[in-house]
């Protein structure tokens, strides 16, 4: 997993398990002293927050524990797959694009980072230079040729070889 990501991921569990465990009881505490709880709006928010928290803290170690699962030696060599990165020829556009296959807490379409599970990113996800893929995007049907890829496995290697090596 990429360190930024686990940091990322790490912080907002921390600051939801200290609201979790410091500010929300206080806030709830605070709520049921102003008296009836049935029409008590503050004590039903500060609830419904508690409930919100636990659920998102539920969905963020489960993904913690998701992406610590990923192993690079069973990423391929030779097709796309996460980390690579693809410079393929949209034939709808009649343009080329450069794609970097990264988690879907890292994607940024803006800078050419797309998941690999949104529409793009799960067309491409194992083929090869030369391929044709279909993708059926939010905006329609995209044709695009794959022209380049370098893998997670060989950005490793010029990182080794280059200025990462030094």
């Amino acid at each position: 997993m990429p360190e930024h990501v686990k940091k990322k991921l790490l912080e907002e569990i921390k600051a939801l398990e200290h609201e979790l465990t410091h500010e929300l009881p206080k806030e709830i505490k605070k709520a049921a002293a102003l008296g009836d709880l049935s029409e008590n709006a503050e004590y039903h928010m500060a609830k419904q927050r508690q409930v919100f928290v636990n659920a998102r803290l539920g969905q963020l170690k489960k993904r913690m524990g998701d992406l610590a699962l990923v192993n690079l030696t069973n990423i391929p060599k030779d097709r796309i797959a996460f980390g690579s990165v693809i410079q393929v020829y949209d034939n709808t556009k009649d343009e080329k694009i450069e794609y970097t296959l990264v988690t879907s807490e890292e994607s940024d379409v803006s800078q050419g980072k797309i998941s690999t599970t949104s529409p793009i990113g799960k067309s491409l996800m194992g083929k090869k230079v030369g391929d044709v893929v279909e993708v059926v995007t939010p905006t329609g049907k995209r044709e695009l040729e794959i022209l380049k890829l370098a893998t997670i496995h060989d950005q490793e290697a010029a990182e080794t070889n280059g200025a990462g090596g030094r």
